[in-house]
């Protein structure tokens, strides 16, 4: 039992002791913010001092090797008891991440639809990170909300959207296509006269969602996440240029069951691995002849807007209800920066909430309104402003360039692939990717091993890094055969760092290919 002294004593330990001297220096101050500078120069001057940078994309070795060493590089497993202060902590990750890292402005860094981004970009994210602003309320972020919605106009205008439109930044393209199919789900709901929002999806019976079966995977997690379940998806086939066939799509809609309810099409422009883009005139069409959401995944092949020679082939866009469009594919910007645009605003209805300690309406009312209602989370990070350094530092024109040049590149490799008895070109340059194939006739059996084995060759000698698919070459009942994939994302690569690439590609099968005779002999 405590005495009335343990009580005192206790009370003395909780007590605050005051004055407190600080031990970090905050960011949002003038003082701060030169801070920052420092730091960060300071971390990149380090690295730049110290670091061994790789020779290729990224460093040579196993995945367990490099793992394993960058782990140690970081001083070992657990969170250290005490710190070491700021410039060393910069001055290691920046250590760390040079050398075992990968390193995306490299010419052979041709993986993904992963870009290196903009220094502006990277600047401004900087920027952005350092006032800690969020979009909900206005008092959180007056600076990043206005940015924000300046970006967004700018983006309807754009997308030749009309002056009902409005849009929201999401934390990546899944997500865009996750609001975007919500944002249907419930406007269907609503036409059937059923508040999805607080009577849920029951009372639509049997919900389908229709696609391309090249559309993004995400659209079947968006469905599981709605509780429309993944069996709700109808992929469509696509014809010989890989884009979803208008006939097939009419059909599955005719036949569709009286006792099913048809949520979205969702159009592709620009798919992951060939850059095909689905006759969107047609599909809309098609959906408003139905009274269908039609939404459109332009995660991809939105930024083929920026550039005149290209933007035609994203005709028929203006059309859709909503639109998923990523910044960190062809825009250069650190991920994530992924858009959700929608024809119009009403169809956020759906997302608004009043919070008395947020947006109470005597706040709304007096202006002090911020962008709650436009999204699924509450706290989000001003990503428009590393998107609005990047427009006003390179406008429409400088990155339509960086389009065009990209594409330009896609071509020459394309022409390239097409001249090697050793290669097969599987699908031309749409936009910004190719696939191919390794061919070896002593083995033909075992091509889709090898195939594999040549990527993995080249990533563990860190000579390059390529992209991987799976494609059925002969027809929809053919099994998938595994293909290998340049996305080319970097504007300062050139055709000689292409000429280089391929012959290491050529260079790694021909190395592979001996190795499967040896084991065979």
């Amino acid at each position: 039992m405590q005495t009335e002294a343990d009580q005192g004593n206790q009370g003395a330990e909780m007590a605050p002791r005051w004055p407190r001297r600080p031990s970090a220096v905050l960011a949002g101050t003038r003082e701060g913010l030169a801070a920052v500078s420092a730091a960060l120069t300071g971390a990149v001057g380090s690295a730049l001092a110290i670091a061994r940078w790789p020779t290729g994309p990224l460093r040579a070795g196993t995945p367990r090797e490099v793992l394993a060493a960058a782990t140690k590089a970081l001083g070992g497993q657990g969170i250290p008891e005490e710190g070491m202060g700021g410039e060393a902590a910069l001055a290691r990750l920046g250590r760390v991440m040079v050398e075992y890292g990968l390193h995306l402005s490299h010419a052979h860094a041709v993986a993904h639809l992963q870009p290196p981004p903009l220094t502006v970009a990277v600047a401004a994210d900087a920027l952005a990170s350092a006032s800690n602003a969020s979009l909900d309320t206005y008092d959180s972020g007056p600076s990043a909300i206005a940015i924000e919605r300046w970006l967004i106009d700018g983006l309807v205008s754009l997308a030749g959207l009309g002056a009902k439109a409005d849009g929201v930044l999401t934390p990546g393209g899944s997500m865009s296509n996750l609001l975007g199919l919500l944002l249907a789900r419930d406007a269907s709901a609503l036409r059937r006269g059923v508040d999805a929002r607080r009577q849920g999806v029951g009372l639509l019976p049997n919900p389908v969602v229709f696609c391309s079966e090249l559309a993004h995977f995400s659209v079947q997690r968006a469905c599981a996440a709605l509780g429309l379940g993944e069996d709700a998806v109808r992929l469509v086939p696509t014809d010989s240029r890989r884009r979803m066939r208008p006939d097939a799509l009419a059909t599955l809609l005719e036949t569709l069951p009286a006792d099913h309810t048809p949520l979205a099409i969702v159009a592709t422009a620009g798919t992951t691995d060939f850059g095909s883009i689905d006759p969107l005139p047609r599909l809309a069409e098609l959906a408003a002849r139905h009274g269908v959401w039609f939404h459109v995944d332009a995660a991809y092949g939105f930024g083929a807007l920026f550039s005149e020679r290209l933007a035609g082939r994203l005709e028929g866009l203006a059309l859709a209800d909503s639109i998923t469009l990523d910044l960190h594919k062809l825009g250069w910007q650190p991920a994530a920066t992924s858009v959700l645009l929608v024809s119009d605003a009403q169809a956020f209805s759906a997302l608004d909430r009043e919070v008395a300690y947020l947006n109470p309406v005597d706040d709304a009312d007096a202006g002090y309104e911020g962008l709650l209602g436009r999204s699924l989370q509450t706290t989000r990070r001003p990503d428009a402003v590393k998107v609005a350094a990047t427009l006003l530092a390179f406008g429409r024109r400088g990155l339509g360039d960086m389009v065009d040049t990209c594409h330009d590149l896609a071509r020459y490799a394309e022409q390239r692939i097409a001249t090697e008895p050793a290669l097969e070109l599987v699908s031309p340059a749409e936009l910004t990717t190719v696939v191919f194939r390794f061919r070896c006739e002593e083995t033909p059996a075992r091509e889709d091993d090898l195939n594999g084995e040549l990527r993995r060759r080249l990533m563990e000698t860190g000579v390059a890094l390529i992209g991987r698919t799976a494609v059925r070459l002969d027809g929809p009942d053919s099994p998938a055969r595994v293909c290998l994939k340049f996305t080319l994302l970097n504007p300062t690569t050139t055709p000689e760092d292409l000429d280089a690439l391929v012959d290491a590609v050529l260079a790694a099968g021909r190395a592979c290919t001996s190795r499967h005779q040896q084991e065979v002999a």
